[in-house]
């Protein structure tokens, strides 16, 4: 398998990935001869980077863009405008053998670990299959690779000879990602790999991922709803909005003081047992407005608690707050600190998942030494 990056690589060569101006527009068709009727702006003008061997995730409520932003860097769709640059390279203007190629170093896990695998495959043949595809090794060099794979998500090597029925969720989940790592990318994008596993299935494949991340040097794009996960998985994270990044920040920034409005609901929307506590909670009210009319101005403010007339009608550029720490909102400076610290944004059920995720890493290490 491909050797880490020196930390001195990382720090000093340019991002693996530069997302610029991306956008994607879908048109609504409807009738018996589908004219367009309207455009649904999935993603709308968004910007970032992603380091080598780091971890960005993407946080927002469902249908804000999270999973569309995956696909466009992937390739998988095309945008509607804007560029993404992979390894120095404008991937969107790829074709054929060029692209092919590209799709090696990157890769996706996908959400359900139940429907991402043929369950007409051995799990051998599924890891075999992108090694195929992209005329890796001869047989023998192939099924060698595919032995080190199971081996490498903690798996055994005659676990290749059975088919996906046979296994649990989180053995599913180490199968979708072996398969991922198969080509040895340089990017994986994970699409909510934990949402449909068990809390201490989790730990264990957060963990595996982590690890996996020190042992090759891998950069994630990571993304998900759950906040503790994020806590645990990330080093920056963009929180988005109606297909906008609203801000992005280092993690330990964004959970200790948020800026924008929206990310403090995020954070505030974590269930807590007190609720004494949750009485006065900062809550954003009415319905998130549709992404095929978009409401003027900043796009929250329709449901922001510290709206005033400017941001009904000007619209907030994605701007620096301090050093790391972007923010897309007109009244950043003069928001109140964050009434509570890092810590209490996480809830004692949050809490104890980390402490498990933690828990379950030490007694891997344990076991390994």
């Amino acid at each position: 398998m491909r050797e880490r990056l020196p930390p001195e690589a990382i720090v000093t060569a340019a991002p693996l990935l530069e997302v610029a101006d991306l956008s994607k527009h879908f048109d609504v068709k409807t009738g018996l001869f589908g004219g367009t009727t309207g455009v649904l702006r999935a993603v709308d003008g968004i910007s970032f980077t992603l380091d080598r061997g780091e971890t960005l995730a993407l946080v927002g409520e469902s249908g804000c863009g999270k999973s569309t932003t995956a696909r466009l860097v992937l390739r998988l769709i095309d945008p509607t405008a804007g560029s993404v640059r992979f390894e120095g390279s404008d991937i969107t203007t790829l074709t054929g053998d060029t692209l092919r190629k590209l799709r090696r170093r990157m890769q996706i896990v996908f959400q359900d670990p139940f429907a991402s695998l043929n369950p007409r495959m051995r799990v051998g043949e599924i890891l075999e299959e992108p090694l195929i595809v992209h005329g890796v090794g001869d047989r023998a060099a192939r099924r060698a690779r595919v032995e080190r794979l199971l081996t490498l998500v903690g798996l055994a090597s005659y676990h290749a000879q059975r088919y996906p029925h046979e296994f649990s969720g989180g053995q599913r989940q180490r199968i979708g990602i072996a398969r991922a790592l198969a080509v040895e990318p340089a990017l994986v994008v994970c699409d909510e790999p934990v949402s449909a596993l068990d809390v201490s299935i989790q730990a264990q494949v957060v963990n595996l991922l982590k690890d996996l991340q020190a042992q090759l040097g891998l950069s994630y794009l990571f993304i998900a709803h759950d906040l503790a996960v994020v806590k645990h998985m990330a080093d920056r994270v963009a929180v988005m909005y109606l297909g906008q990044i609203v801000e992005l920040a280092p993690k330990d920034m964004l959970f200790a003081d948020p800026r924008h409005p929206y990310t403090r609901t995020l954070l505030a929307a974590i269930p807590r047992p007190d609720p004494h506590r949750d009485r006065h909670r900062l809550v954003a009210g009415g319905d998130v407005p549709s992404p095929m009319n978009p409401p003027p101005g900043c796009r929250f403010h329709t449901r922001c608690p510290f709206v005033i007339e400017r941001c009904r009608v000007e619209k907030p550029e994605l701007a620096p707050w301090r050093a790391g720490h972007l923010t897309a909102c007109h009244r950043a400076a003069e928001l109140p600190m964050a009434a509570e610290a890092t810590a209490s944004h996480v809830s004692p059920v949050a809490a104890q998942r980390l402490a498990l995720y933690a828990q379950r890493r030490a007694e891997v290490s344990a076991a390994a030494g």
